[in-house]
């Protein structure tokens, strides 16, 4: 798995030395926004994604209102906010997609770009990005979904 984390962990590394030593320590959540602040982290990263030629074939045919509205509330439930996600899991969501370790990068540094754009300090984009690092083996080269599982509707 180290192998395969890799390059997010060296985009960790390179972001960590951006932090000011004198940014005030907060939850996560609120670090984000709360709820408000991650909608909008999302919205904007919904809006790179689509203009990404290495991933944007990958959000074609999504529901991007049910993927907008799943991956506020759990990027808010992994920053210890008050939301639940009840979401289909990250294997049952990226089921038979083909995501590699590219595309899971490649989203990461979106996701990233998005949290700029909304000032989110670089210490909490660290923080959210360790929360995220754990689901990589849920996302990236699932088999495909069983007969009768087509939905993607709500995949984060």
């Amino acid at each position: 798995m180290l192998k395969r984390v890799l390059p997010l962990f060296c985009l960790l590394l390179l972001t960590a030395c951006q932090t000011a030593p004198t940014e005030p320590s907060s939850s996560l959540y609120d670090a984000l926004g709360e709820r408000k602040g991650i909608a909008a982290i999302v919205r904007d990263l919904l809006y790179i994604v689509v203009e990404d030629e290495r991933i944007a074939d990958k959000f074609k045919g999504v529901d991007i209102a049910s993927l907008h509205r799943n991956l506020t509330d759990q990027i808010c439930a992994l920053a210890d906010g008050p939301c639940a996600y009840s979401g289909r899991s990250m294997p049952a969501s990226h089921a038979g997609l083909g995501i590699t370790e590219a595309h899971f990068n490649a989203l990461a540094e979106d996701l990233i770009l998005a949290m700029e754009r909304n000032g989110v300090p670089v210490s909490a984009q660290n923080r959210l990005l360790a929360e995220l690092v754990p689901l990589h083996d849920d996302i990236v080269y699932q088999p495909a979904a069983p007969r009768g599982d087509a939905s993607r509707n709500n995949a984060p």
